[in-house]
């Protein structure tokens, strides 16, 4: 029999999944660590969700440039396409590492998210030197803005 105020093993995953409702699975799954982690909760679940729509939004724009250099001039096209890869490579190893808080070292964390706001400044410029040709530009300038604003607050917050 079960004491008052507990949850039969079998429930407990509806339950959560109750608590939950709504909520994006990245702020569950730091809200749901059993431990300190390294800064506030919601600067760090901001970030991870800033990186990992950085991601999808310099993928996307990468892919959209190289379909795009059938109609503008390639050169113009080739250093957006190499800016939007390494930024996205650089913002889902930074979303990764953040992600992991049992012993986690902040010097590595702060390492990884210089080097995504350093990713995200520079693809940003590239993306809205094409803004005006390529919609897909204008839209990750702007993402690459917003992910590079999340690492530098995480970033002051670690101090």
């Amino acid at each position: 029999m079960s004491g008052v105020g507990t949850v039969p093993a079998g429930e407990r995953s509806r339950v959560v999944a109750m608590q939950n409702a709504g909520k994006p699975t990245i702020i569950s799954m730091i809200d749901s660590f059993p431990a300190d982690i390294m800064t506030d909760r919601t600067l760090l679940a901001e970030a991870v969700t800033a990186c990992l729509e950085c991601v999808q939004a310099c993928t996307g724009c990468a892919d959209a440039c190289l379909a795009g250099m059938n109609h503008h001039p390639r050169h113009a096209l080739a250093s957006c396409v190499t800016t939007n890869l390494d930024c996205a490579d650089t913002c889902a190893a930074t979303a990764r590492v953040l992600s992991r808080h049992a012993s986690c070292d902040t010097s590595i964390a702060r390492v990884q998210l210089r080097a995504s706001a350093q990713a995200c400044h520079s693809c940003a410029e590239e993306c809205q030197r094409h803004a005006d040709v390529l919609d897909c530009c204008r839209i990750c300038a702007e993402v690459c803005f917003r992910c590079k604003e999340a690492c530098d607050r995480v970033l002051a917050a670690l101090g």
